[in-house]
Formats: structure tokens, C-alpha cells, sequence
């Protein structure tokens, strides 16, 4: 089921999502050659604590006999595309890329109902080559075209299609076995947000699940610099590229409105 959020649950997000950019931003700015992933993950918790909030990915079940997610940040470097846990710690070298996402509760307190935020970015640590660059480049711009196409009216297949025509035409590949999501009540709500069309038909298929007025979604282009097939690595979380290449990943919180949409966690 999707969750319409009222005014009153929008704005709280709407201060959350300020908050978790302006952590994310920070933690990004800590991210330099010779910084270790355990730097960024205390920084994280240390700006996640003192804002009010708690991380949403520490301690995280998809399902309930699943293992638990170890960190709130994930950094995801060079050909690991997403969930790559921060701890143990690794150091950044020159020249590696790094996906950072991070979803915060805000606010946080026994008898306060928090609602969700989720956000990432790939940051360049130090000078990194043009093939990069333009990986990370590429997979910001299909984030943005994306968002472009929030709006009421408009479906999940157009926030796809925009995602895969821009990266295919750079001359990327789009994951396909990941998605985004809804966001709000839960870190991960209905419905799935992919970042390509499907038309197959079903109840599920993006060209059937059209945007309103109070909807909240996460969306998070994964772009590879190879092809779009990905794998699981020897931790059981970690998601990397199947061929090695290099991979970059994207994601705003966005809310439908009746005009258009409104970005969450931007600054």
C-alpha cells in the first residue's frame, strides 16, 4: 500500500531531510585520501546523534531472519555499487570513488514518532580519472532529469524511462536488480521506484502507478560503467558490478505536491 503523508508528517520529513543533507555533506567532506571508512561511519553517528535523529540502516532487517545491517553509512567504493557496510574499517586512496548513503529517523525519542529520509552521493577522493568523472557526472544528471518528472499526473515509468534513455545514450548501463522506494513511516515503503520502465502489465508495472499529491519516494539511480549485471560479495551485503567496472549511485528523497515535487534532502 502507498502512504499518502499529510502536511504535518511532510514537514517533519521536510526538517529531516535538511538535517540528513547536511550531514551527508560533511561526512563527504571527510572523505579524503588516507581517511578511513570507520572515520566517516563515527562522523556519521556523532552528526546523527547530535541533530536528534537516529540512523536508519544500523541494525536494519529486510526481513526478520535476515542479519542485521552493522553501520549507519554505507560507503560503497570504485566497483561496489551499494550496501557495502562501512566497518570493518578501509582507507580511501587516491583516486577511488565512493558511494555514500545514509537514511536518518528524525526525530528520535521515546515518545516521539520519527519518520524517514534516505540520500546518497559519489564523491571523487583526490583527483580521479575523466572516465570516472563522468560516471559520477552522468549518474547525478539522470538523478535530476528524474526528478524533473515528479510530478501528479505522471508515473514511475516516466521517472524510469528518463534515468535509462540519459544514461544509455552516455554510453552507461543502469542496474535493473535494485530499486528505489517509498520512504517515510518506514525506511523502505511501497511502491518500488525503478530506475527504468516496465510495461509488463501487472498492478506493480510503473506505467500503472501514477504520482499524487503526498506521495514520498526515494529515488536512486545506480549507474555502471560496464554492463548492468551485478553481484553479491563474500560479506553477503555487499552489491558490486558482475564484470569490475566501476559503478556510481545517486538518491534524493522527493515528495509529489500539487504542482509538481519538492526535494527533501536538499540544501
Amino acid at each position: 500500500m502507498i502512504i499518502i503523508k499529510t502536511e504535518k508528517e511532510i514537514e517533519i520529513m521536510r526538517r529531516g531531510g535538511r538535517i540528513l543533507a547536511e550531514i551527508l555533506k560533511q561526512v563527504a567532506i571527510a572523505a579524503k585520501p588516507g581517511a578511513t571508512t570507520g572515520h566517516l561511519e563515527k562522523t556519521a553517528c556523532d552528526l546523527i546523534k547530535a541533530a536528534g535523529g537516529r540512523p536508519s540502516f544500523k541494525g536494519y532487517k529486510s526481513m526478520r531472519d535476515a542479519r542485521a545491517f552493522p553501520t549507519a553509512l554505507c560507503v560503497s567504493i570504485n566497483n561496489e555499487v551499494v550496501h557495502a557496510p562501512a566497518l570493518p574499517p578501509r582507507e580511501l586512496n587516491q583516486g577511488d570513488i565512493i558511494g555514500l548513503d545514509l537514511g536518518m529517523e528524525y526525530p528520535y525519542g521515546k515518545n516521539t514518532r520519527g519518520y524517514y529520509t534516505d540520500m546518497a552521493v559519489t564523491a571523487a577522493i583526490g583527483k580521479i580519472s575523466k572516465p570516472a568523472k563522468k560516471l559520477i557526472n552522468v549518474t547525478k544528471k539522470s538523478l535530476e532529469l528524474a526528478i524533473k518528472q515528479v510530478k501528479p499526473g505522471n508515473t514511475l515509468n516516466d521517472i524510469g524511462r528518463a534515468i535509462r534513455q540519459y544514461v544509455e545514450k552516455q554510453g552507461f548501463s543502469v542496474v535493473r536488480e535494485l530499486v528505489g522506494h517509498g520512504v517515510g513511516t518506514a525506511v523502505h515503503e511501497e511502491p518500488q521506484v525503478p530506475n527504468y520502465e516496465i510495461s509488463d502489465g501487472s498492478e506493480r508495472s510503473g506505467e500503472n502507478i501514477i504520482l499524487k499529491p503526498g506521495m514520498t519516494i526515494a529515488i536512486e539511480p545506480m549507474v555502471n560503467a560496464g554492463g548492468w549485471k551485478i553481484k553479491t560479495g563474500r560479506d553477503g551485503l555487499t552489491i558490486l558490478t558482475a564484470d569490475g567496472g566501476l559503478s556510481a549511485h545517486f538518491e534524493h528523497t522527493v515528495v509529489v505536491t500539487e504542482k509538481g515535487c519538492e526535494v527533501l534532502t536538499f540544501l
